[in-house]
């Protein structure tokens, strides 16, 4: 299922295999909540920009269009076309971005439907059982993702709670991949590590969580609140209590460099939706850095967003006409944005397996870490400097 291949320091590549393909890690996954990448950009798509694993969420498929209806059509990868690996997100981040809309008892979390206000109630095993439905083949188990900063005695009962509710998660999933009916049997499931900030509440967290039967596991509740740098030392704190053989996931990170210092700190595993949010209101990435293509110096920059990128939209069109299209509103610049910012960190992703390939990570981190999600400077252009 997994296998680390080399190792650089703690950095580590490796090669996972799921019931549709293998994956090269470590790899970013791009982030299609409802079945879609925001911005019009299908599954197809996603092929053409070096998508290696889709992303989807499973609080906002059950509500619309509803997992039962997406397993009488076949489950999820028949239903959105995408024939690659896939992960499901159990709703748990929902329990921390929806506080207002919801209430946390041990059976699970009632929430107030974001669309509509009807409640409805999320558990273990009802967060297993939609992600059967939808045949991800990675779910992901049913968390509380505590926000930052917390008191430690309420992150203390959350995390024994969470505990518990994995003892459930892995019941109901091993339960559910026998049926006869079953989308995708070979579904695994990947834990969650919680704690806040608090590092040995993360450490004790991890040790108990890793005593049970999960495929893989995730550090959670990162990059909500905290700095940057704590957040590097809770990876830090935790990392060393993780298996080595079993994939390690940082969930919701973030910035180009976010990941290339995760990476150096053992981490396989990303997703965020920073790059598409991005993309949509112009902010997008080059090796150089980031640059804000509404900006009036564009409009008649007859050059490509990145002059070494070969996504779609850089292939074809200049920033002058990209900024016309997202200044005049036009759903094509938002389209030809995204392409470009998630082909750019499929590419990072490509990169960075290959320094690790060659040996190199530490030099690739030196010259890129902090320079990617930096503006570009006016004496830079927008291409890779090597």
């Amino acid at each position: 299922m997994f296998e680390v291949v080399k190792q650089e320091g703690r950095a580590r590549r490796g090669v996972f295999t799921c019931p549709h393909g293998t994956v090269q890690t470590p790899v970013f996954m791009n982030v299609g909540t409802q079945g879609v990448i925001k911005g019009a950009v299908s599954a197809f798509d996603l092929k053409e920009i070096g998508c290696q694993v889709e992303l989807s969420n499973t609080y906002h498929l059950h509500l619309r269009p509803g997992d039962k209806v997406i397993k009488e059509l076949g489950g999820l990868h028949q239903f959105m076309r995408w024939d690659g690996p896939m992960l499901t997100d159990s709703g748990g981040f929902q329990v921390f971005s929806l506080s207002g809309l919801r209430k946390i008892k041990e059976e699970g979390v009632t929430f107030a439907s974001h669309i509509d206000g009807r409640r409805i109630f999320m558990g273990p095993e009802e967060s297993m059982q939609i992600q059967s439905n939808l045949g991800s083949d990675i779910a992901m188990a049913f968390d509380e993702c505590i926000e930052n900063p917390a008191p430690r005695e309420y992150v203390q009962k959350s995390c024994e709670r969470t505990i518990r509710w994995l003892e459930r998660c892995v019941a109901e999933h091993k339960r559910l991949n026998a049926l006869p009916d079953c989308v995708n049997p070979g579904q695994m499931l990947f834990g969650i590590n919680q704690g806040g900030t608090y590092a040995d509440i993360r450490q004790w967290h991890m040790e108990e969580i890793r005593k049970l039967d999960c495929d893989g596991f995730a550090i959670g509740g990162l990059a909500v609140g905290e700095p940057t740098e704590v957040m590097y030392e809770m990876i830090d704190a935790v990392e060393p209590y993780m298996p080595t053989e079993k994939p390690r996931y940082l969930m919701g990170v973030g910035t180009p460099s976010n990941i290339i210092e995760a990476v150096a700190r053992g981490i396989d595993f990303f997703d965020c939706v920073m790059p598409a949010r991005n993309a949509r209101h112009g902010k997008l990435y080059t090796w150089n850095g980031t640059i804000n293509i509404k900006n009036e110096k564009f409009k008649l920059d007859n050059t490509p967003i990145d002059e070494t990128c070969d996504c779609p939209a850089c292939r074809a069109f200049s920033k002058a006409y990209i900024r016309h299209l997202l200044t005049a509103g036009e759903m094509l610049a938002m389209r030809l944005c995204v392409m470009h910012n998630l082909h750019f960190y499929n590419e990072l992703m490509a990169r960075i397996r290959q320094a690790l390939d060659e040996g190199t990570f530490e030099a690739f981190r030196a010259q890129y870490s902090g320079r990617l999600d930096r503006p570009v400077q006016a004496n830079e252009g927008s291409g890779s400097t090597k």
